[in-house]
């Protein structure tokens, strides 16, 4: 008989993971206490890439999540076709650490002179001296992934219930076996948190604390433009790509993969800035506002995902940034979900470090 997975969150971690396990023929159930992808993946950048990273073991999982969302999209039968990433947010001595240690690990990447880039991106208004040109780095919209596996998972026989929230999680002696739901309670042979900020309060009553960063995010989405711009942009200023319907996306926070505010300023006040920066990198554009989008990003106490066992019957996968990484953690989580062992690409990101006394 197959094992009985719940999974809490049906943001794009816990899409990719219910996807996987229910294509693996096991019996799945999707609890969301609002709607998928409701908070941090509907409000997401995008970016999929590995020029970011905290660590070595870092780079590699990022790495191996860039080949992972290749090969979802031909699963899934979704376009993917990197467009490459023009990066230039640091300058100096700290452009040329990056440039070293990503040639280092064998990251596709070029350098680009001014001319190259000018050529690439015509209509930049200033463009750099010198930037990274990284060919393999893509954008995704996390919310329409979100529902593509949902739609999957469904499809191999899993259930999603929206609009149910978890109160708790039910432990029976030292195993949790389900949880306490405003209709009552759901019980499986394993829950799995995907549950983003929400997952230090589940855990709280099991006397574990886990730490989790602050990190306010807000993205603005202008209204429909011509094509500006054919790859994503990393600026010291801004960050910007331009979704395939004409729409700039831009974090209102530069470096935002980065970013350690724990406040933001105003709603307005973000907006006008990144509308000014937008309009100074693109000055011939008629660039007007659609919506800022608001939402607190996911990040465990050291920055790193946490991804795992908890206790008997229950596992955790909670991390910055989901867009990139979770097609790689749901292959690699359901692996040892449904027994086939501790997979060493995890071993570096294990709640336990946040547990032990």
């Amino acid at each position: 008989m197959q094992p009985r997975f719940l999974i809490l969150g049906a943001g794009i971690t816990g899409a990719a993971l219910a996807h996987r396990l229910a294509k693996g023929g096991a019996s799945v159930t999707v609890v969301e206490g609002g709607l998928p992808a409701g908070a941090a993946s509907g409000r997401s950048f995008g970016w999929v890439n590995a020029s970011f990273f905290l660590s070595e073991a870092h780079f590699h999982l990022r790495h191996a999540a860039m080949a992972a969302h290749r090969d979802l999209a031909a699963e899934l039968k979704r376009p993917h076709q990197p467009e490459g990433c023009l990066w230039y947010e640091e300058e100096g001595a700290a452009f040329d650490r990056t440039h070293r240690a990503l040639d280092a690990f064998g990251y596709p990447l070029r350098l680009l002179d001014r001319a190259a880039i000018a050529a690439l991106e015509p209509r930049l208004a200033h463009p750099p001296d010198r930037a990274l040109f990284f060919p393999t780095e893509s954008a995704q919209d996390p919310a329409t992934l979100t529902e593509a596996l949902l739609a999957a998972a469904s499809a191999q026989g899993a259930h999603l219930l929206c609009g149910l929230k978890a109160h708790a999680l039910i432990q029976s002696d030292t195993r949790i076996t389900g949880i306490l739901t405003d209709s009552g309670r759901i019980t499986a042979d394993h829950t799995i948190l995907c549950t983003g900020t929400a997952t230090p309060a589940l855990l709280a009553p099991l006397g574990l604390s886990f730490p989790m960063l602050r990190r306010p995010g807000a993205l603005l989405v202008t209204r429909l433009l011509p094509p500006l711009l054919h790859h994503i942009l990393a600026t010291p200023e801004q960050e910007v790509r331009q979704d395939s319907d004409g729409r700039l996306i831009a974090p209102a926070a530069a470096h935002h993969q980065a970013d350690a505010a724990e406040t933001i300023p105003p709603p307005q006040e973000m907006e006008e800035a990144t509308l000014m920066r937008l309009r100074q990198m693109f000055p011939n554009a008629f660039i007007r506002p659609d919506r800022l989008l608001l939402a607190e990003r996911p990040v465990p106490g050291d920055g790193l995902p946490a991804i795992g066992p908890v206790l008997p019957g229950l596992s955790l996968a909670v991390m910055h940034s989901g867009a990139t990484l979770a097609p790689l953690v749901a292959d690699i989580l359901s692996l040892e979900l449904t027994g086939q062992g501790s997979q060493p690409p995890l071993s570096a990101f294990r709640p336990a470090r946040f547990f032990r006394p």
